[in-house]
């Protein structure tokens, strides 16, 4: 074993343990975690986002079916 890996080195240092920070609502029923958001999520939201702008230039106008005389 080196010394750099003897935890009885000076020069060795442990990372310090952290815990995740977590936010409570309504008396801990709902708990809150900070961390990142998964690629495939970002990609829904994409998806969404330009559905949603096609969707609204493609049938924007009009008072809806069966409501023009």
């Amino acid at each position: 074993m080196s010394d750099r890996q003897d935890p009885g080195h000076p020069e060795w240092t442990e990372a310090p343990h952290t815990e995740p920070a977590v936010e409570e609502f309504a008396d801990g029923e709902i708990k809150s975690y900070h961390g990142r958001v998964d690629g495939w999520l970002l990609i829904v939201y994409a998806i969404l986002a330009v559905w949603g702008v096609y969707y609204l230039f493609a049938y924007w106008g009009g008072l809806g079916p069966g409501q023009a005389r």
